[in-house]
């Protein structure tokens, strides 16, 4: 099993859903990168399980215990070790699951690659809850961007079929992504979130779940970050992104739409703006040939939705080879996309320090 993120900076994810940890080990970070406890706790609150109707009831503090690479409150350089202790579980919520696997659930294909040992409580390493280390490493990286002038923030793009205003793709208000970057739940238009939350309502009183949309927008990023073709922005920030559970698709920019256009549409020709080199459009999403372009880098994230559903469903009992009706029992999420504004928004800071330092700007 590979759950190592990143290449110049690396963050090596471990622990079980229901183990008695999680937790993150972060090589390759500059010494002297101030350690702000209080706004590595609002990331991870932002997370955790518990605390809004929208969200599985599962209540864990996710408070991170920093163990190697912190001294007086600045980052050595050494590896930076933290762990996330693990207290509400209930494992023998899932030890029906051996023999029927869930639909949409890595149950069955991990089962097979890892044999009769595969931990499958609370999904084990596979399930959501190993999103944590991810928020937690983006906190550290989002100070080390910070000190570099660079900001990155997201929102609720959509719920099902409703939809939040996007960010404008050529000029992202500093102060708005800051704002969405503290929220629970996120959204640019406020009269949006309760129709979001009535659907995901909706959906948990039908006992089933919906999907959505991320967008994430990050300033200030200097032109001639990323090293094509293989270490290219895209290509990094979307194999960190699809490091995170159910994440089914990455766009940037203007994304598959660009394919409907003519090159004349789509060309973000070149202005003078105040003196700066900028573009008039950005359906390039702020990156060219893998690298930026100092326009803002806007990416979107599209979430499945929560697979664990109270309805009844039909699955295959993988010992008698005859189809079989599943319920699945515990506490789910009936839409995980609030929660997982703050992973994206992580993953994608820890990506960007990656290539940074690749390129020698940290």
């Amino acid at each position: 099993m590979s759950s190592i993120i990143g290449k110049n900076i690396t963050l090596s994810v471990f622990g079980e859903s229901h183990g008695e940890a999680i937790g993150a080990l972060i090589d390759g970070l500059p010494a002297g990168i101030p350690v702000n406890k209080d706004n590595i706790y609002a990331q991870m609150e932002r997370r955790a399980p518990g605390r809004d109707k929208s969200a599985t009831p599962r209540k864990e503090k996710d408070m991170p215990k920093i163990i190697s690479g912190v001294l007086d409150g600045f980052t050595t350089g050494m590896p930076l070790c933290a762990m996330i202790e693990n207290g509400d579980t209930r494992s023998a919520d899932y030890s029906y699951l051996k023999d029927t696997p869930r639909p949409s659930h890595a149950d069955y294909p991990a089962s097979v690659k890892y044999g009769e040992h595969f931990d499958i409580r609370g999904s084990g390493h596979f399930s959501g809850r190993l999103t944590a280390p991810i928020v937690f490493a983006g906190a550290i990286c989002r100070e080390i961007l910070a000190k570099k002038g660079i900001t990155v923030g997201g929102h609720i793009l959509s719920i099902g079929n409703v939809e939040d205003t996007p960010f404008d793709k050529t000029d992202v208000n500093n102060d708005l992504i800051k704002e969405l970057s503290l929220s629970s739940f996120g959204v640019i238009d406020s009269d949006k979130e309760a129709q979001m939350r009535d659907l995901i309502e909706s959906a948990r009183l039908d006992g089933d779940s919906i999907g959505g949309q991320i967008e994430i927008a990050v300033t200030g990023l200097p032109v001639g970050i990323g090293e094509p073709m293989a270490r290219g922005v895209e290509s990094v920030i979307s194999s960190a992104l699809f490091s995170v559970p159910a994440v089914k698709g990455v766009e940037f920019g203007a994304g598959f739409d660009i394919a409907r256009m003519r090159g004349s549409e789509a060309n973000d020709r070149y202005i003078n703006a105040n003196g700066k080199i900028a573009t008039a459009t950005n359906n390039n999403g702020g990156v060219l040939g893998g690298i930026t372009t100092g326009m803002p880098l806007i990416v979107k994230v599209a979430v499945k939705p929560t697979p664990s559903i109270s309805k009844e469903q039909k699955t295959l009992n993988v010992k008698t080879m005859t189809e079989d009706s599943l319920v699945i029992k515990g506490r789910h999420d009936p839409c995980i996309v609030p929660r997982a504004v703050s992973v994206v928004e992580g993953a994608v800071c820890l990506a960007l320090c990656d290539l940074m330092k690749e390129g020698g700007l940290l």
